[in-house]
């Protein structure tokens, strides 16, 4: 876990930080607003600069990997959490789920974000989105289109990479797909799908495109900004290499379009600076936030009008699907079920 700043507010939730315990109240300064975050602090920070400078709130930061919604529902009343920012409508929803949000009610966040990325009852409001694309091989794989459904064709057996079916991001596919295609179709496809797998579901979304450099898998499912995180590493330079090997296909670009999720933000049930909680949220949903957000996460901004930066640009033209966001949360259970009936787990011997 890692704190960007050490103000009272961070000191004190980092006694309790090994564990998630409760903590005590915490004395709270006004004109501040305290973020737990999944997003790394490097990748919010020149946002919420752009925040405080616009209205002079300070924000406070705690990041983590994991454990963030238990820790909130924890701490209970007591929680110094106003707001958390996470990715993927699993998580959002989540956390709606298990009572620890409250709605956030703003016209200006409806104005200027398209209702379907937006929770009906207010509980999570997307602020960018990122599609589920395929990294093909530039040496292997000479096609330049493709459908989810092909994935399960028998020319692409033991030619594909991914990461476990219970990860959310591949939830939320599985999910998208029972929408579209019901649970009996989506059962085959997924059975298809396994049985194409090179090897065994592991990792993350960056390993999978390692596969491709490897040669251990021609084509790999993953999100379309670690592209940009593997182009820009300097601090791990071989990605740039796996990055380099492989190039981005949209699926479904021909009919539907291309799976997308979100990432967002939700406002803590007991935020003790709840204004300042909803000014950040407000902040977020501006044209010019969401051109910072864009450009520091390589993801798409949800504001009409805005660009996505000129390296996702670069990627091709995403055609998104129109699926609605809530329609995934709505069918993540199911999927999730499906996900353990066929055993994708177990990769392509099962």
């Amino acid at each position: 876990m890692t704190f960007k700043t050490v103000p009272s507010f961070a000191r004190t939730a980092l006694l309790a930080s090994t564990l998630v315990v409760s903590v005590a109240p915490v004395a709270l300064a006004d004109g501040e607003v305290n973020i737990y975050s999944y997003r790394q602090p490097t990748l919010i920070q020149p946002l919420l600069d752009a925040f405080t400078a616009e209205t002079g709130i300070k924000t406070n930061v705690i990041f983590a990997n994991e454990g963030l919604e238990e820790r909130i529902a924890a701490e209970g009343a007591n929680s110094p959490a106003d707001v958390l920012l996470s990715v993927d409508i699993g998580r959002l929803d989540g956390a709606k789920q298990a009572g620890i949000t409250q709605p956030i009610v703003s016209d200006t966040v409806k104005a200027n974000i398209p209702a379907t990325y937006l929770d009906p009852e207010g509980h999570w409001v997307g602020l960018t989105t990122r599609a589920r694309v395929i990294y093909a091989s530039k040496d292997r794989v000479q096609q330049d289109t493709i459908t989810y459904e092909e994935l399960a064709d028998p020319k692409w057996k033991g030619k594909i990479c991914t990461r476990s079916g219970q990860h959310v991001y591949t939830i939320g596919l599985v999910a998208s797909m029972i929408a579209h295609k019901g649970v009996e179709e989506t059962e085959k496809w997924l059975v298809g799908l396994r049985d194409n797998l090179a090897r065994k579901p592991a990792g993350n979304d960056r390993s999978q495109v390692q596969g491709i450099k490897n040669g251990e898998c021609d084509i790999a499912l993953s999100n379309t900004y670690y592209m940009g995180a593997m182009m820009t590493n300097e601090k791990e330079p071989e990605q740039k290499e796996w990055a380099a090997s492989a190039r981005m296909i949209f699926p479904n670009a021909a009919d539907r379009g291309t799976h997308v999720n979100i990432a967002g933000i939700v406002m803590a049930k007991h935020a003790p600076n709840k204004d300042n909680a909803l000014k950040l949220v407000e902040f977020l949903s501006t044209p010019k936030a969401q051109q910072i957000y864009a450009e520091a996460s390589f993801e798409y901004p949800v504001t009409p009008g805005v660009a996505p930066s000129e390296l996702v640009q670069s990627f091709g033209t995403l055609k998104a699907d129109t699926l609605s966001i809530q329609e995934i949360a709505k069918n993540r259970k199911a999927a999730s079920e499906l996900v353990d009936k066929v055993r994708f787990d177990d990769g392509p011997a099962s």
